[in-house]
């Protein structure tokens, strides 16, 4: 109000409406789940009844201690994975690393969910590994039974953010404390245990708590492998049978919501009152070393049989989506490409509705990611860092909880034009896919911006050029490498978005891909083409992903031609 008082129309009125866009679509509807789960359901008065109700409940008992008990096991088996794959290829020189740590990112690509029923046609009860275990020894392993199967799952899929952080942060580490540790004698797993993952704990601190906080809120994988006593399934299974009037549900997402809040606090907490700063700038990274023979071979074969099993989601996929009967045998008894036909023929629709509903969301994401972005480092409005706090907290906001939340919320606000409640529009779902991938495009947007100097727009004003030209004529292109990267990043986080999307589903016209893929998995006779449109939601993800780098490395090298253009304007 301040800086509208003494003129400053623009940033003022642009962090106003930006305020009451994250108020409406954010904060209300989170609010509301909270206040509900508070609430009596016959006197409307505030109670903990609902709680005391839930944690004496059997049901609701294990499955609270089922999920936290699925998200610890999965960052413990995540970092399984990962550790071998960042150390070995940030610490020792063999051909390939580059290519591995590609491969390592790969099951991103692939929502869990999708891959969860190739998983059990592998490794389940009669996959293909347990029939030739049962044929050559006799035995099998539970793998994909219950829980086991859900974490295995999810480990495959999320043990690359734990990759990524380790990787950058051994490569950040000071060469000089790792030598020092070995002029002292340390070396092996003591130099390792006392000396480099100390100082990478950041990273992996940082990986594991995004590990923990997507594994516990994710909802499509044990519906698909039909392990309902979970607290996310356990929200979705009570509003979509019973309600949105069931008490359990909107106390499950309030459960929810605090565990993923505590992932976030607890990892902070973690690394407070350390030092992990290095000596040098960048750190230098770890000493590099050539390996004998022997060492070669043990690395390749840790690594190799990694990459086996968190590809194997990809493999069977695309196995399933070309074979014609897969049940109780290793391999497909045939193969066509009739499921694809059927996809494309009647399922296309899911295709459009994905682009569309994506396409719109990366959109209003890059738009809002760039003006909270300016805001907050350009401006010195009071309380523009709260624009940053409240939009970054949709990252700890499970997709099921913000789609009861907008049940509750806009159920009966009924849309003039269309005279039909804004909970059941498809634009709600483009809106929940908007907030729920926002701090991924701001935090690429931020980092686009503070890599232009602010010299440049001070440059352009000194020239008698307006602050409106200035952004759109100098700021928008240098920030364009990174509003390209955060809506690459968002549309494909949001084409694969199950956890929201299937609550506000009204009507199958309406359904994106994810809730297309969801629905054929259902029944045995649908898996193929479950599975095909898996693999188109796999392709579209993949064609996203390589545009983005293409495009980010085409805006790197062309970084300083444009800065001495921009200082010409």
């Amino acid at each position: 109000m301040k800086a509208i008082a003494r003129g400053h129309w623009g940033p003022a009125g642009v962090a106003i409406a930006i305020g009451l866009l994250l108020l409406v679509f954010l904060v209300v509807p989170v609010v509301k789940v909270v206040y509900v789960a508070f609430q009596h359901p016959h006197t409307g008065a505030l109670t903990l009844i609902n709680f005391i109700d839930f944690f004496r409940t059997s049901l609701f008992q294990e499955s609270f201690f089922n999920s936290l008990y699925v998200a610890i096991m999965s960052v413990a088996l995540s970092s399984a994975f990962a550790l071998p794959l960042a150390y070995f290829t940030t610490r020792f020189n063999f051909a390939g690393a580059i290519a591995i740590q590609t491969l390592g990112i790969v099951p991103l690509i692939m929502p869990p969910f999708v891959g969860a029923v190739a998983m059990l046609l592998l490794f389940g009860e009669n996959g293909s590994l347990n029939l030739l275990l049962n044929d050559w020894f006799g035995v099998t392993i539970p793998l994909m039974r219950g829980l086991n199967g859900v974490i295995l799952v999810e480990s495959i899929h999320y043990f690359p953010f734990i990759l990524i952080n380790l990787s950058a942060a051994l490569n950040n580490i000071d060469r000089a404390m790792e030598e020092s540790a070995q002029n002292l004698g340390a070396s092996g797993v003591r130099l390792f245990r006392r000396i480099v993952f100390p100082l990478a704990m950041p990273g992996y601190v940082a990986g594991a708590s995004l590990v923990f906080l997507k594994v516990f809120d994710d909802l499509g994988t044990p519906l698909l492998l039909n392990v309902n006593n979970m607290l996310a399934p356990q929200a979705y299974l009570r509003i979509s049978n019973i309600g949105i009037s069931d008490p359990m549900g909107y106390v499950i997402s309030v459960i929810l919501v605090a565990f993923s809040l505590l992932a976030l606090w607890t990892s902070a907490l973690a690394l407070r009152g350390k030092d992990y700063a290095t000596v040098q700038k960048g750190g230098g990274g770890l000493a590099k070393r050539d390996l004998r023979f022997w060492e070669k071979i043990g690395c390749y074969a840790v690594i190799v049989l990694i990459l086996l099993l968190v590809l194997s989601p990809h493999f069977g996929l695309f196995i399933l989506s070309l074979g014609t009967i897969w049940s109780f045998s290793v391999l497909p008894d045939a193969y066509t490409i009739d499921h694809y036909m059927r996809v494309f023929s009647t399922s296309s629709e899911y295709i459009t509705n994905t682009l569309l509903y994506a396409g719109l969301a990366a959109a209003i994401d890059v738009v809002l990611g760039t003006a909270i972005a300016y805001v907050v480092w350009r401006t010195k409005l009071i309380g523009r860092q709260w624009l940053d706090y409240i939009a970054m907290g949709a990252l700890a906001i499970p997709g099921v909880v913000l789609g009861i939340g907008y049940l509750r919320t806009f159920y009966d606000f009924n849309v003039p034009i269309i005279d039909k409640p804004l909970a059941s529009w498809w634009v709600i779902i483009v809106i929940a896919l908007a907030i729920r991938r926002l701090p991924y495009a701001l935090r690429a947007c931020v980092a686009a911006l503070q890599q232009v100097s602010v010299m440049l727009e001070e440059a352009a004003e000194s020239l008698g050029a307006s602050k409106r030209r200035t952004v759109i004529r100098i700021v928008v292109p240098l920030m364009s490498g990174g509003i390209v990267a955060g809506f690459v990043t968002s549309f494909a986080t949001a084409a694969v978005e199950l956890s929201a999307t299937i609550m506000l589903v009204s009507a199958e016209s309406d359904a994106p891909l994810a809730f297309g893929i969801y629905q054929y998995m259902q029944s045995a006779a649908g898996r193929g083409p479950g599975a095909a449109l898996g693999i188109v939601a796999v392709v579209i993800v993949g064609i996203a992903t390589y545009v983005s780098h293409r495009i980010i490395a085409r805006k790197e090298s062309e970084r300083a031609p444009e800065l001495a253009i921009a200082v010409g304007v």
